[in-house]
């Protein structure tokens, strides 16, 4: 991880010392990223590759779902079950064929929590909206056994609205919020730095990661270090883009990647294949849908074998 000059730190609105940053923040590094990558194994089948649980989407917001469904079967996994409204079903089993689908009891909203003992790791948020019967099946996930778990989107808007909820999450959750959702969910930030230190307090406090998503992302640790996040352009400022994060992150977890190494990655991941996208179709033109379909390209960059 390479240090950041007095210009980088200023650059991203942080009132931190050179001396402070450097015993504190890091700039990821694609030779980073190739040393911490793991391949699959020659001999793998998909039991071996993990299986994930995604929980997404009220009625009105499959694409939502769709979406991280989709980034997170693109980063790898062997298997994965969304559980969503039922009148989802026909709209997710044509978008994403490679999905087990779970119904919820409700047709319109998630109400209930299914058993996690039988997932590698689980993602809950984009599209479920802040009805009270879905904090309620959040709530019953937490009390789940959930081995590891990515929050973001509405689950962290359901966790502002009850912030006591917050010491139930398994150490080692990964929280995803923009900016705004870290203030609804620590309280009104006064500027970059003031944000980054909130961020800060909570990983330490409720020893969980958190991906404070930006111009340059930054994954915060309980252990109080910051990694900047080079990869990503403009063009990513557009819906979607943060469920395919979630997507990414909850796929790397499954494949039995660390929770660090998978915050770090699956962010490096995602802005790298925003860039690929980019070299393509601009930044003004880009969707969320093209850079899953660049995070092919972006794994084969950080791949040694090419």
């Amino acid at each position: 991880m390479k240090r950041l000059t007095s210009s980088q730190i200023k650059e991203l609105g942080l009132n931190f010392t050179e001396e402070e940053a450097d015993t504190t923040i890091r700039m990821i590094e694609t030779d980073d990223m190739r040393r911490t990558y793991q391949p699959r194994p020659p001999h793998s089948h998909k039991g071996t590759m993990g299986h994930a649980l995604l929980v997404s989407g009220q009625y009105g917001m499959a694409g939502a779902t769709i979406l991280a469904a989709k980034a997170c079967m693109r980063s790898g996994v062997g298997k994965l079950t969304v559980h969503t409204a039922g009148r989802n079903n026909d709209i997710l089993q044509c978008s994403v064929p490679e999905a087990i689908l779970s119904h919820d009891t409700s047709e319109c909203r998630i109400t209930g929590a299914i058993p996690t003992a039988d997932f590698n790791a689980m993602a809950i948020g984009p599209g479920i909206g802040t009805h009270e019967e879905t904090a309620g099946a959040l709530l019953r996930f937490l009390y789940n056994d959930c081995k590891r778990l990515v929050l973001d989107a509405d689950a962290l808007n359901l966790l502002a609205i009850h912030p006591d909820w917050l010491k139930l999450l398994p150490q080692g959750t990964i929280l995803t919020p923009h900016p705004k959702e870290l203030e609804r969910l620590l309280g009104k930030c006064d500027n970059a730095d003031d944000r980054l230190r909130k961020a800060l307090n909570a990983t330490r406090q409720y020893h969980i990661y958190i991906i404070l998503k930006g111009h340059h992302s930054l994954i915060c640790t309980p252990e109080g270090y910051v990694f900047v996040n080079p990869t990503g352009n403009a063009g990513m400022a557009t819906a979607g883009s943060g469920d395919v994060l979630t997507g990414i992150v909850c796929g790397l977890l499954t494949r039995g990647y660390q929770p660090l190494d998978a915050a770090i990655m699956g962010t490096f991941l995602h802005g790298l294949a925003g860039d690929i996208a980019c070299e393509q179709w601009g930044e003004e033109s880009l969707t969320a849908s093209d850079i899953i379909n660049a995070l092919g390209e972006a794994y084969k960059r950080i791949d040694k074998k090419h």
